[in-house]
């Protein structure tokens, strides 16, 4: 018995390492696609690039474990199928259940280990991913000088180069637009040919220009007339130096991203969440008291009082001036009442939807080891019934089941943040709807059932054909 349960057990390790590697290996691709025009071209370290896949890593285990868990599952016992394995330890009197029970404590264990993650990791991955993305993408495109066209890259500067060589420092036909906004004066610099360099602090850019002229123009003295000096000057070699301290990336401050939601754990999560539905208390029970004085109502007894005569209140009919009269004052009232519930009504519809994410986020630290065991329930057996190993048939049937259980989960988070249904029903919909689908496929893998065989398919339309072509 042992020896069967490390034979599952090796079986199923390396096409789960594997798969886990390539989904993320996939993943970060999608990642650089999508960054891609936010990270070429601005100057930024190999580690710092390094760091930013890193973390995108981190969240991507989300998506890439139960994927992994479905596909490894698949094709392990799909392989096992396929070389008559499962055949020798059913006929050992082994059933499709205890050759799973080594599976499930190694899924199970997954999951644990998911849900650790998802609550101590995930929170700190999530914060280091989206401040240094948000830092990445403020940053300012570094300074490179194209060919042909004007780099305004650095303020107050527009330059344009002819021709550069294969160096990438030498150029040729430097031109050099110049304009300072205070006084309002213009620069224009024509160089015949250059060198560009960085000082090795990496703060200036300097270029070393020959053989050119500079035309300026500033005010006169008594600042009555903007242009009318007018200066060339002839040099056969000057440098300019340009300041690249805008183009270094600045990291914001840690604690304005503390409070986002992605970035807290089940105490924070229920520790906010509580905070805000207290507040919607506070300011329900003050709102109603602020508002009391302009609703005017009878106040009657539920019940009649004991010794006392009722009688029926005579009905009050405003006719004339009477009417005339209550009426702008009902009125006046009912806007009233409208204008102060109107903000109100706007920051309870907000505070709402706040405590609505709370609570997605947080039943979403628990779907993860969920979503592992459900898929693995959807895994193992569908391999046992499909027989066959290998990246081909698995993986297919593996993303089929994937994107019904992503497109599940995504329609029912969206619905739960719109309110449409509680958090807790969207965010378990796909689990809910993915569980009874493997165990009904567990139940059709323990009795042999030729759910995914083709030859049983054809024999029974072929002796559906059969028996029409009798009839006729």
């Amino acid at each position: 018995m042992k020896k069967i349960h490390l034979l599952i057990l090796k079986s199923f390790i390396r096409p789960f390492i594997v798969t886990f590697f390539i989904v993320m290996f996939v993943l970060l691709m999608l990642f650089l696609f999508k960054y891609i025009d936010d990270l070429i071209g601005k100057g930024f370290q190999w580690y710092i690039i390094l760091e930013l896949m890193m973390y995108a890593s981190m969240t991507n285990v989300a998506m890439a474990l139960p994927l992994s868990v479905l596909l490894s599952s698949i094709m392990t016992y799909g392989s096992l199928g396929e070389n008559y394995e499962l055949v020798a330890i059913k006929s050992a009197g082994i059933s499709l259940g205890r050759a799973m029970y080594p599976m499930m404590i190694v899924v199970t264990m997954l999951s644990i280990g998911a849900f650790l993650f998802s609550d101590y990791m995930l929170p700190i991955a999530n914060f280091k991913y989206y401040s240094l993305l948000y830092d990445v993408r403020q940053q300012k495109t570094a300074f490179l000088i194209s060919e042909g066209i004007f780099n305004n890259s650095i303020p107050g500067y527009s330059i344009r180069v002819q021709k550069k060589d294969a160096d990438g420092q030498t150029l040729h036909g430097v031109m050099i637009y110049q304009k300072e906004e205070k006084t309002n004066n213009l620069s224009v610099l024509f160089a015949k040919e250059g060198i560009m360099y960085r000082t090795p602090d990496d703060m200036y850019l300097v270029l070393k220009l020959k053989d050119g002229i500079q035309y300026s123009e500033a005010p006169d003295k008594r600042n009555i007339n903007a242009r009318q000096q007018f200066n060339r000057r002839r040099f056969a070699s000057t440098e300019r130096k340009f300041d690249l301290s805008d183009f270094k990336m600045k990291r914001t401050d840690a604690s304005e991203w503390r409070s986002t939601i992605q970035m807290m754990n089940l105490k924070q999560l229920t520790l906010s969440q509580d905070s805000i539905i207290k507040t919607v208390r506070q300011s329900t029970n003050s709102n109603a008291a602020m508002m009391s004085p302009y609703i005017k109502y009878f106040v009657m007894p539920h019940k009649a009082i004991k010794g006392s005569t009722t009688r029926a209140l005579p009905a009050v009919a405003l006719k004339g001036k009477v009417l005339h009269n209550a009426l702008p004052g009902a009125q006046s009232s009912a806007q009233t009442i409208r204008d102060m519930l109107k903000p109100v009504s706007e920051r309870y519809q907000e505070e709402s939807k706040t405590i609505r994410k709370y609570s997605i986020e947080y039943n979403k630290k628990f779907t993860l080891s969920a979503a592992c065991l459900a898929l693995f329930l959807i895994g193992a057996p569908l391999g046992a019934i499909i027989r066959k190993g290998g990246l081909g048939l698995p993986v297919v049937v593996s993303v089929i089941f994937f994107l019904l259980y992503y497109i599940i989960a995504t329609i029912g988070e969206k619905s739960a943040k719109e309110g449409s249904i509680t958090p807790a029903m969207g965010m378990w919909a796909a689990i809910f709807i993915l569980t009874p689908i493997g165990l009904f496929l567990s139940y059709k893998a323990a009795n042999d059932s030729v759910l995914f065989d083709t030859e049983a398919y054809k024999r029974f339309f072929n002796k559906i054909f059969k028996r029409k072509a009798a009839t006729a």
